[in-house]
This record gives C-alpha cells, sequence and structure tokens, in this order.
C-alpha cells in the first residue's frame, strides 16, 4: 500500500490558504483602479497555474481527480510566489525584458483572434501627436477629393422603412488622418498624418451613408477633438474621457441607440494595412476590445461576428480582434457603456481615399447584414 508522504500532502493543503489570500491581495487594486473583476483580467494579476497543477491540489481533496492527470506535476509554493510577487513568469524571456527594453512593451498585447499576417509585430499602434500638430488644418489632396466625390451621385434612397434602432459613430481621435489625403509623400513620422479638417471623420461620414442606404439610421458625431482638448487644457490621454461624455449624452437624447462605433485609424504602415483581393485594393480593418471593461464577452462576440462576414467574402480584410488592457493603454474605450460598442481601426497612414472607401463598403455590408439578421431574429422570438 502506498502511503504518501506527510511533507507532499501538506504543500497541497497550504493552497487552500494560498489561493484564497492571494485573491483577498489582489482585490483592493481593482476596487482602487476602478477596474472590473472579470476572469479575463484576473488572469493577468495572479501567477499562472497549470491545468495539471490544478488538478493535482484538487485531487489532494478528491482522489477521483488524481486518475485524470497525465502526469503528476508538483506545485512549487516558492516558484508560484516569486512570481506572484516580482511579475516575472519563469520560463518567458519576454516578462524580464517586456518593460525594460524599448519597443518590447507590446510584449504585454495578446491576440484574441488573428487575421491573416497578423502577429505581435504588428498590432494597432497609438500615434501621440503634439498639440499643435491636432490643430492643423489642411485641405484634402486634389486627387484624393476627386476620387471622394466619384460616385457621390449614385447614392442610393433607402427603400423601405429605416430601422428603429439607431447606430451612433463617433471619433475620439477625430484628428487621426493619412498621408496621401494630405498630398503627403515618403514621410516617416506616423504622427504626421494629423489634421483637424482632413481627417478620419471623413470616413465616419462615408460609413453613415452607406448604412442609411442599406436602411439603418445613423448618427455620425464629427467633433474637433483636438481643439476640444486645446480649449480644456487637456491632454492627448484625456480624449477617451471627453468623447465619453459626447457618447453618454447622445445615449440619454436618444434612447434608441444602441450600437456605437468609434473609428480610428491606425499608425501602421502600408504593408501591414493593406490588402489586395479580387484585384481591388482595401484598407485593412481591425477590432479592438477593451478587456477592462464589463462588456468585454459581448463587445468580443459582437466584434466576432463582424469579422467572420468579413472574412467569408473578402478574405485577409479582417486583421482580426485584438484585446487591450494593463498599463499603458486605455482599456475599457467607452465600450462599459454599451455591450455593441466597438473601436474599430480603419487602415493606416499610407492608406489613399479608393482603398478606404472599398473598405467602407465592405463594413456597411457586413454590419447590416449582421444587423437585419439580428432583426429577424428578434422578430422571430
Amino acid at each position: 500500500m502506498y502511503i504518501q508522504p506527510k511533507s507532499h500532502t501538506a504543500s497541497k493543503y497550504i493552497w487552500f490558504f494560498i489561493v484564497p489570500l492571494l485573491f483577498l491581495l489582489i482585490a483592493p487594486v481593482f476596487i482602487i483602479n476602478n477596474t472590473f473583476f472579470t476572469i479575463n483580467k484576473v488572469g493577468n494579476h495572479i501567477p499562472i497555474i497549470s491545468s495539471e497543477q490544478l488538478i493535482e491540489i484538487i485531487s489532494s481533496e478528491n482522489q477521483h481527480f488524481s486518475s485524470v492527470i497525465p502526469v503528476k506535476e508538483e506545485v512549487s509554493v516558492l516558484k508560484v510566489g516569486a512570481e506572484f510577487v516580482s511579475n516575472i513568469r519563469f520560463g518567458d524571456i519576454r516578462s524580464l525584458l517586456g518593460t525594460e527594453i524599448p519597443g518590447m512593451q507590446s510584449y504585454h498585447a495578446e491576440i484574441l483572434v488573428a487575421g491573416v499576417g497578423t502577429n505581435f509585430t504588428n498590432i494597432p499602434i497609438e500615434s501621440t501627436p503634439p498639440m499643435e500638430v491636432l490643430l492643423q488644418e489642411r485641405e484634402m489632396a486634389e486627387e484624393q477629393l476627386k476620387e471622394l466625390l466619384a460616385d457621390k451621385d449614385d447614392t442610393q434612397t433607402p427603400t423601405g422603412t429605416l430601422s428603429e434602432d439607431t447606430f451612433f459613430i463617433y471619433h475620439t481621435h477625430s484628428y487621426e488622418s493619412y498621408f496621401p489625403l494630405l498630398g503627403l509623400q515618403d514621410v516617416e513620422d506616423a504622427n504626421k498624418a494629423s489634421d483637424a479638417k482632413t481627417n478620419i471623420t471623413l470616413i465616419g461620414e462615408l460609413l453613415g451613408k452607406k448604412l442609411e442606404e442599406k436602411g439603418i439610421q445613423t448618427i455620425v458625431d464629427k467633433t474637433n477633438m483636438g481643439q476640444e482638448l486645446a480649449d480644456r487644457n487637456l491632454k492627448h490621454t484625456s480624449a477617451y474621457r471627453v468623447s465619453r461624455e459626447f457618447v453618454t449624452e447622445a445615449m440619454n437624447s436618444d434612447k434608441k441607440l444602441t450600437y456605437f462605433l468609434d473609428l480610428h485609424r491606425d499608425s501602421l504602415r502600408k504593408k501591414d494595412t493593406t490588402v489586395t483581393i479580387n484585384n481591388q485594393r482595401y484598407a485593412k480593418i481591425a477590432f479592438v476590445i477593451g478587456e477592462e471593461n464589463k462588456n468585454y464577452e459581448k463587445n468580443a462576440a459582437l466584434a466576432l461576428q463582424l469579422h467572420n462576414l468579413i472574412e467569408d467574402k473578402y478574405p485577409g480584410l479582417s486583421r482580426g480582434l485584438l484585446p487591450q488592457g494593463g498599463e499603458g493603454v486605455n482599456g475599457v474605450y467607452n465600450q462599459d457603456l454599451s455591450p455593441n460598442a466597438l473601436l474599430i481601426e480603419m487602415g493606416g497612414v499610407d492608406n489613399d481615399m479608393a482603398e478606404l472607401k472599398n473598405t467602407v463598403n465592405v463594413l456597411a455590408e457586413v454590419i447590416s447584414e449582421n444587423y437585419w439578421k439580428a432583426e429577424k431574429v428578434n422578430g422571430e422570438n
């Protein structure tokens, strides 16, 4: 008869005291920082224990679990405690260097669903231009303006009754622009692709018109965020707090608002933000989900539906679902205000109007398809 050594048994029982203690230590951090205590965030703040180790711990109380452990793995209290205190994962060198070497901060990032070509070297990058750049007002390059107006007369009139629910499109970083639209070439500094007049709001307006053509009521907010920040003497990092005010005000004034799309432009270059499909060039789309908001799972589910529709029709156009959270990023992006809130990156600094218009058409197509399918299901229920 095998008798388990007392020391081995004791090391298991100690976990029934250690685990609750860890949660008690972590909980105040979430409360103080006003973040949401959800499963997807707990993993970022407590040491990682393998599934085999967890079953090994549980089996000390229920021997039935021990039969499913392929290889018994001793849990080291010292190792897990050291990882918790130092925030360094043994066996993962990134945790040692990620916060120390410039350019490696992205190691903290995650990829929920990867599109074609998406990896940790080309996750979305947020530009941080100085205030004087945000307030510049430049006219659109002539050839880009012609492209924008090329099919203006072909605008379709919505057939039937417009939807009862309404989409709200806004732009937390309304100053984000594109070099081709500004008539600039061979510019290395992505921060210079910013403008108070010729910017991402033009793309939001295009998307709003396309959605209405498909019978979906849409409100497009074109607030000059750079000017708002300057008037309030606020820094770039306060943009989400200010745009939150606009979204909340809109929600209070129109109870039919259901979907909230925050359109952005990535700072990555053309090779990572452009794809050719059936001889047509498109600006790639990326869905950014705030990990630190209470609607994380529902926001991600909506983004996944759109991603799948895009991939079925236009493979390679979506860069996937990219969750953001932790130190140095917002992590909420106003998505806690609604389970139907998304942040969408529309191309990068080098995309031109033709590529952006093609992508707007696709996005309007899949959004309307997903919306009317959901409406049909709701009606049947």
